[in-house]
């Protein structure tokens, strides 16, 4: 379990990096929209070959792969619109929008965006195999555009350098707890519940980054961003296929 903890703050430190660098170097929008890019190549790949091939071999076409992944989906959809309304719409934004929402919707959807991705790390410490590399570097490079982007937006919208480092500690150890909840709270369930988590997760990340973090990145990033996201993809399924 501690491991579950340790890898999950791992992945979630990248949040706080990426708010130490927007806060002492001056990163232009077309190189972030160019990491936000790679980072979804990375995911997409994390999320077909690590969890919905995964779930696919762990359901025995049981149909808990369709559920999770519908699930998840519109679990993210709803949650989404609903931080959006309180407030929380512009916290991947670097023109000062981030700050305009309330704090709490702001956290919330950062946890919102972060949890399915922290949680499969801890799920994928049942298999007894350890964490995914792949899984691991998606999660962690699709955490800094994101953190560095909302770091802006927040700086512009009068937030504190130190209330934006507290507030991507906070949302770290969100990420550990949440990749050890997943450990723990699935270590003992049955293949077909497992096959539904990790679809949910697959679910979940899939509207994440087409509702979010794609749009985000071609705003800043231009058409270069087809090159970087394939990019990614590219090298995330290499790293699965030598784990």
């Amino acid at each position: 379990m501690g491991a579950a903890f340790g890898w999950g703050l791992f992945a979630g430190s990248s949040l706080i990096l990426g708010g130490i660098l927007a806060l002492v170097l001056p990163i232009r929008e077309r190189l972030l929209g160019l990491i936000m890019a790679f980072g979804a190549g990375v995911l997409i790949s994390a999320v077909a070959y690590e969890l919905v091939a995964e779930a696919f071999q762990t359901s025995a076409g049981n149909g808990s792969l369709a559920l999770g992944l519908g699930t998840g989906a519109l679990t993210f959809f709803v949650g989404d619109a609903v931080i959006d309304r309180m407030g929380g719409e512009g916290r991947k934004k670097m023109h000062g929008t981030a700050g305009a929402g309330s704090a709490l919707a702001i956290v919330l959807g950062i946890v919102l965006d972060g949890i399915p991705e922290s949680a499969v790390i801890g799920l994928g410490l049942l298999e007894g195999t350890g964490v995914s590399v792949a899984v691991l570097a998606a999660v962690f490079l699709s955490n800094l555009p994101e953190s560095i982007a909302a770091t802006t937006g927040l700086v512009a919208g009068g937030w504190t350098h130190s209330r934006i480092l507290g507030l991507w500690v906070l949302v770290t150890l969100v990420s550990g707890l949440a990749s050890l909840l997943g450990y723990a709270v699935f270590n003992s369930a049955g293949p077909s519940a497992l096959a539904f988590v990790l679809a949910f997760a697959g679910g979940a990340i899939l509207t994440m980054l087409a509702d979010t973090m794609m749009p985000e990145a071609f705003e800043h990033g231009g058409k270069l961003v087809g090159l970087m996201t394939t990019l990614g993809f590219g090298l995330a399924f290499a790293l699965s296929v030598l784990e």
